[in-house]
């Protein structure tokens, strides 16, 4: 975990001895973000646009892991590396700078990162990437079986929870085992290019418990006009359904209790939404294993995201523990604030450090590659 955020542990009071080590496992590739923000306008075909500001940092599965790591979860990633600089940057900076377990992931020799390059404007983004499919691990020397080394996909590690991200048509075989071994599944997804919108071609839905998708996508996999009917919808199909409704908030419906519970957004005036989405599946998933309320679990996940948001970069501006106690401290002295909204959130009082640092925090660095 970065070493400038309180070591908080939001599980302290649930954690038995035999407990997997592992509180949530993630996978995908690793991009290394290149982000420039205060562009003015969209680029323009033809001529030179120039950013008042830039950032460097591990982004793809890499935002969310970070987010997981900096609000004090044991988070294993299993990903492929390139064995460039860019790669060994992006090593080193989940490994010894946010303190995630790689064990699962592996370098490929003669393969370069994937890079995205995201511009930030008029609290939208473009984003340009490039990269190949990382082949798969060589198979171990010596070994009786040929198999291939780390252990991942065939048996992910004892987990509490696991994100998945689901697609369709495509079947992961490690999130059924990851369920069957206890771990809580959430599941993200991203846009269907095939255009079908059908929940029965994402088949490790049934292995999920929380699914996640924002407004648009809900409305388009469950046929309705409105986001909480959606949301109502996939209930039946999950035993959580999350919604997120931009800057209207989120709205989440408990399958198993009929429970709803909806959150409005925190205003904010928003630098850069890169990794906006994996920061609040990080903050609910928080919310999940520490078996908080529901409405208090929307509200702390719309509220990290929020914090992101006000910074740029993906994983760099996901927040810890101290930019949530920042926060928090300097909201309670704005006389505009209105009473009854900040007690949404008196549930922080039991869970943050009596001290802070001043707000707003600056984590992103320029670039890459300078000497200590």
């Amino acid at each position: 975990m970065s070493t400038d955020t309180p070591g908080i542990d939001p599980l302290e009071a649930l954690r038995a001895p035999r407990d997997p080590a592992c509180d949530v496992f993630l996978t995908g590739p690793v991009f290394l973000d290149i982000i420039f923000t205060g562009l003015d306008s969209a680029p323009v075909r033809g001529t030179e646009s120039w950013a008042r500001g830039m950032g460097s940092s591990p982004g793809g599965v890499a935002n969310m892991a970070t987010a997981l790591a900096r609000l004090g979860l044991h988070t294993s990633l299993a990903a492929a590396f390139g064995d460039d600089h860019y790669g060994e940057y992006c090593w080193d900076a989940l490994e010894q700078g946010e303190g995630i377990d790689l064990s699962m992931s592996h370098t490929v020799p003669g393969w370069h990162s994937p890079v995205t390059v995201s511009m930030a404007y008029e609290g939208e983004r473009t984003m340009v990437s490039h990269g190949h499919e990382a082949p798969a691990p060589a198979p171990v020397a010596g070994t009786s079986t040929g198999a291939a080394a780390p252990v991942f996909p065939q048996c992910p590690p004892r987990a509490r929870a696991a994100v998945a991200s689901l697609a369709p048509g495509r079947s992961e075989p490690w999130v059924a085992t990851a369920a069957r071994d206890g771990a809580l599944v959430f599941g993200d997804v991203g846009w269907d290019e095939t255009g079908r919108w059908d929940l029965d071609a994402l088949p490790d839905l049934a292995h999920c418990e929380a699914f996640l998708p924002n407004a648009e996508e809900a409305m388009r996999y469950t046929r309705t006009d409105c986001p909480r009917a959606a949301a109502h919808a996939l209930a039946e199909r999950v035993p959580l359904a999350v919604v997120t409704l931009g800057a209207e908030g989120a709205y989440a419906v408990d399958g198993r209790t009929g429970t709803a519970a909806a959150v409005p957004a925190i205003e904010v005036e928003a630098l850069d939404p890169t990794g906006a989405g994996d920061v609040f599946v990080a903050g609910f998933v928080t919310g999940t294993l520490a078996d908080w309320p529901l409405a208090d679990r929307l509200a702390f996940a719309g509220l990290t995201a929020a914090l992101s948001v006000q910074e740029f970069g993906g994983s760099l501006s996901a927040p810890g523990w101290a930019e949530i106690a920042a926060w928090w401290q300097l909201i309670r002295t704005c006389d505009s604030q209105d009473p009854a909204a900040l007690e949404r959130y008196a549930f922080l009082d039991d869970l943050l450090p009596t001290t802070a640092r001043a707000w707003p925090l600056r984590r992103a660095v320029p670039t890459i590659g300078f000497r200590q």
